[in-house]
């Protein structure tokens, strides 16, 4: 017998109705998320095509591409590039549910403002409490605590995105994101785009130009432009050089991670410390803060800080 089954406006029809009905919708809604993550890598491998010359012939000396936006309260700095891992290695590392969020622990401790993170998982899915601080040590109780949500979007043969996002930070800073994607352009390189983002609020908007203002003045970013009262090229600054300059180590973090995996494990930290601060020196107008002893001796403090929940 089909038995009948009433709708919330009080119509009867048959159970079989409902679940044909309930199955083509359900249908409809993975063909538009199949539609979507195919559009997505078609984007990205668009993107790579249109960049075959900035990526050859850069002032970065590596196939990169960097862009920047200033909007009227948010951030967004994007980086295009060939980094030389396979895309399994790196999706593998970086987008599994299971290790991934740890690892993303071990590349956002490279940086130099990241004095903390902690990944842990339950029935509300994974979080990331990461704590952001100073260039110099100190303790957690003096940086301040944001929580990422970590999201693996997409996994597929050819092509990954994971997403990291914060709803608020420090000094009425919000909406972060962390974004990464890639697809396999050869055998043993991939092609990855990082989106490092976030708004702000009145209280961010000044402490950004307090900070612009004063220990920070004569920080630059990657961009050029020309000067039009002298006509010259010159770094960016302000807001768009501050969003460059994270963006960047963020990246170079993420290539130093994947470049230590091949060593023994108890030989992968140091070697992941020596090749982010390496290659921080090669853009020491823009990256250079602190030097090597400072910065090994401070992230083997912190990454043994980090080996335990807090």
């Amino acid at each position: 017998m089909n038995r009948l089954a009433r709708s919330p406006t009080g119509d009867r029809r048959p159970l079989s109705w409902w679940i044909t009905v309930f199955a083509a919708a359900l249908c409809f809604l993975c063909q538009s998320a199949f539609a979507q993550t195919d559009e997505r890598a078609a984007g990205l491998r668009d993107k790579y095509q249109s960049l075959s010359g900035q990526l050859a012939q850069n002032p970065f000396h590596r196939p990169l591409y960097l862009e920047s936006q200033e909007l009227p309260s948010a951030l967004k700095g994007d980086i295009y590039g060939v980094i030389e891992f396979p895309f399994a290695t790196v999706n593998d590392a970086l987008n599994d549910p299971a290790k991934g969020p740890a690892n993303w622990c071990d590349v956002l401790i490279l940086h130099l403002n990241i004095k903390y993170c902690h990944a842990t998982t339950n029935e509300n899915g994974t979080v990331l409490a990461v704590n952001i601080g100073k260039k110099t040590e100190e303790s957690l109780s003096s940086s301040y605590r944001v929580q990422f949500n970590y999201h693996p979007v997409v996994s597929e043969p050819d092509y990954f995105r994971v997403e990291l996002s914060a709803a608020t930070g420090p000094l009425s800073t919000k909406d972060y994101r962390i974004v990464l994607e890639a697809i396999p352009v050869g055998d043993n390189r991939t092609f990855i785009h990082l989106t490092y983002a976030y708004g702000y609020g009145v209280a961010g908007k000044l402490a950004m130009k307090g900070y612009l203002a004063t220990i920070g003045s004569d920080k630059v970013g990657f961009s050029v432009t020309r000067d039009p009262s002298t006509g010259e090229t010159q770094y960016i600054g302000g807001v768009r050089g501050l969003v460059e300059r994270n963006t960047m180590r963020y990246y170079l973090a993420i290539d130093a991670y994947l470049g230590a995996l091949s060593s023994p494990p108890n030989a992968r930290l140091d070697k992941r410390l020596t090749d982010w601060f390496d290659a921080t020196e090669h853009y020491a107008r823009q990256l250079h803060e602190v030097s090597r002893s400072d910065y090994m001796q401070m992230k083997h403090h912190e990454y043994q800080r980090q080996q335990i929940a807090q």
